[in-house]
């Protein structure tokens, strides 16, 4: 065993941060209730994020027959919509997310030695890359945001940087400035709440994968036949069966915890992805408009990408158990050890998958399934607009 102990949840402290200052992750052992902070915590939700959806919503219904304007809104409302989803989530299940930042710093699931940290490297450091390349996009998607209604001249029509009914005037000053300023902090908001909650569920896909691959580094050594005695290799072997069973309840209650939004996520990333390509077919090429739907579809890509890549290792590395155990010294374990051995291989000839109520499994081919929808969406709405439907 390590002499320091590595904190699994030293990746995501950031994540955690960034939670806390949305109201998201009550502090210490806590979970939601009649506390300021819950209140803290409701009036982020109502007012930065239900507020401007409703006005958006309301201007979408009034437009219903314009399909510029439903094309122009649809894609970002749904994913909008998604948000407060996400939010009530993390609310509900706030005392299983905190569990499982407890269990993931388990004895059983920490590397034993160097040779097993180097093993979990490369898992940690693909979540950070891809973690980083959806900040990239979404933090350019929302910059060119901003500048648009700013910057572009063809955006007297659309002076805010969403289409949105108001009760008001929004020409008067300062309620124009008001209610930009208000859109701008309310799709930041969301914004972050997406990129943290998702790379949170990313983050706890990354450590089953990384712990199936410390669980096969453990099985192929768990006896050597110089130096281990048969009760050495029995006790090992009985840490290594726990490990596992602990492996599957944490992606247990991991699935259970996100089932609903990765169906919401794929749902709504299809579309999304879909009419934000169409959107970007029908302005101005290489403007900041161009730019603002070239950088939201990437975004919106790799947030799907994201949970379908880290499902997908937990699947690939859940399947070398069986190669795991065959690789081991068991030829000399007396008849007794090679039974259980035998148990447990059979046992683990299923590889692990992560799914969305079991009709979606989290994997490449999922993800290219997707895209393919996405490109059917766009396809017909090309066909739809195209001078002679006109």
């Amino acid at each position: 065993m390590q002499e320091t102990r590595f904190d699994w949840k030293r990746t995501i402290r950031l994540n955690i941060v960034v939670l806390k200052i949305l109201g998201l992750w009550p502090p210490g052992d806590e979970i939601c209730g009649c506390t300021f902070y819950t209140l803290y915590e409701i009036l982020n939700l109502l007012f930065l994020q239900i507020v401007v959806i409703v006005f958006q919503t309301v201007n979408l219904f009034l437009n219903i027959d314009d399909l510029k304007v439903v094309t122009g809104t649809i894609f970002v409302l749904l994913m909008e919509m998604l948000a407060p989803t996400k939010c009530y989530t993390i609310i509900k299940n706030t005392r299983i997310l905190k569990q499982l930042m407890a269990t993931i710093n388990d004895d059983l699931f920490q590397p034993r030695n160097s040779q097993q940290l180097t093993l979990v490297q490369p898992n940690i450091n693909a979540w950070r890359k891809t973690v980083a390349t959806f900040w990239f996009f979404t933090l350019g998607w929302l910059l060119f945001l901003i500048l648009y209604p700013i910057f572009d001249k063809t955006a007297n029509e659309s002076p805010l940087p969403f289409l949105a009914w108001y009760p008001y005037s929004i020409k008067a000053s300062p309620l124009y400035e008001l209610s930009y300023f208000h859109q701008i902090i309310s799709v930041s908001t969301m914004s972050m709440v997406h990129i943290n909650i998702d790379s949170l569920i990313a983050a706890l896909n990354m450590y089953i994968g990384a712990q199936f691959d410390i669980l096969c580094d453990n099985l192929r050594n768990f006896y050597d036949s110089g130096t281990d005695s048969p009760t050495d290799a029995e006790e090992k072997l009985k840490n290594c069966i726990s490990h596992h069973k602990k492996i599957l309840k944490f992606a247990e209650y991991t699935n259970e915890f996100y089932n609903w939004l990765i169906f919401q996520e794929f749902f709504v990333g299809g579309i999304s992805i879909g009419l934000s390509m169409f959107q970007m077919t029908v302005v101005v090429p290489f403007s900041n408009e161009f730019h603002s739907f070239m950088s939201y579809s990437t975004a919106v890509s790799v947030q799907v990408f994201m949970y379908c890549w880290f499902g997908n290792e937990i699947e690939l590395k859940s399947s070398k158990l069986p190669y795991a155990i065959f690789e081991s010294d068991w030829t000399s374990l007396p008849p007794k050890i090679k039974k259980e051995l035998i148990i447990f291989f059979i046992r683990v000839q299923q590889p692990l998958k992560m799914s969305a109520f079991g009709l979606f499994y989290l994997s490449l081919e999922t993800f290219v399934k997707i895209l393919r929808t996405s490109w059917s969406y766009f396809a017909l709405l090309r066909q739809i607009n195209s001078p002679k439907n006109n």
